[in-house]
């Protein structure tokens, strides 16, 4: 099947999921890279306890928090 006949497909509105190797599949921009931070004993403190709170890892906090702020931008 070529390009057009699959766009004929999709805008039909017909599944064209079976024609994707969705095994491959990737969202470009959102590959993780580690990162090294260090924060001083009273913030991991303080990081731990807001973790607890919410019942996630300290982590998904920093996450969290760091992507708020990037949005506002």
């Amino acid at each position: 099947m070529n390009a057009e006949e699959l766009d004929q497909k999709f805008d039909n509105g017909d599944d064209v999921l079976a024609y994707f190797d969705l095994t491959t599949l990737k969202r470009p921009g959102l590959e993780t890279q580690r990162v090294e931070v260090d924060f001083p004993q009273w913030m991991v403190e303080a990081l731990d306890r807001e973790a607890q709170r919410l019942g996630i890892q300290r982590q998904a906090v920093v996450k969290i928090w760091i992507a708020e702020r990037l949005d506002i931008h």
